[in-house]
């Protein structure tokens, strides 16, 4: 049976694309990318050059089916999100659903995640680590999924945009303003910075100053210090 591959790509840094990634790039048919303009530069920076398809949230059906049709010729396929590994926080599972279905093959060519990386520099004890991503733009769904979060006294990690940072570490200390935390900020590129401390610490930090610049990604520990 012809294969799919789940890519994992840089989340910030073109050098942490692993071997086989690049490898495997170089000889499939077709790359589904969440977004091919972004998914282009990574290609043609490692001089790779290879159809594209778009498979984004939206049109993840649509393009399931045209992945799976080179997949029944007997080409080979890949899939790749922006950045970092798919299936976290990004289209992809009805690609993969649909493909296995079909009776293909579907692997992972693991990389670089944002989640992985973050736990790694946390400093964390906490046995379990829950993945939330990211939460709901909207202000009273955010504050009961972050209450509910705090309250199962479980780690967990957060995706969160520059524009609504400081309001995220707002609810978080509302409800529990000593738990501890690292924020991570442009992992991996030339300005990745990280932050640790309880969350009344780091949300003075950031409020501090005048404006957010990058993607964040957050550890709140299940405990209230390391």
């Amino acid at each position: 049976m012809a294969t799919l591959f789940v890519i994992g790509t840089p989340i910030g840094n073109l050098g942490d694309i692993s071997f086989r990634a690049v490898e495997t790039l170089k000889t499939v048919s077709l790359v589904a990318a969440e977004d091919t303009r972004r998914t282009l530069k990574l290609l043609t920076h490692f001089g790779i050059r290879v159809t594209m398809l778009s498979c984004r949230s939206g049109n993840e059906r649509v393009a399931a089916q045209k992945v799976a049709s080179v997949l029944d010729s007997g080409g080979s396929a890949a899939y790749v999100s922006d950045a970092g590994t798919p299936g976290l926080s990004d289209p992809g599972s009805v690609l993969v659903r649909t493909t296995a279905a079909a009776g293909h093959t579907v692997v992972p060519i693991p990389g670089p995640s944002a989640f992985a990386s973050l736990i790694s520099v946390s400093g964390a004890t906490d046995k379990t680590v829950v993945f939330e991503g990211f939460l709901s733009p909207k202000p009273g769904r955010r504050r009961v999924r972050v209450k509910e979060l705090l309250d199962a006294r479980n780690a967990f990690v957060l995706y969160e945009s520059p524009f609504r940072i400081v309001k995220l570490l707002q609810d978080l200390a509302e409800f529990d303003n000593e738990r501890y935390v690292c924020v991570g900020r442009e992992m991996t590129k030339l300005h990745e910075e990280y932050l640790r401390g309880s969350i009344a610490e780091i949300l003075t930090i950031l409020s501090a100053r005048r404006e957010q610049m990058g993607e964040f990604s957050i550890f709140v520990s299940g405990k209230t210090r390391r």
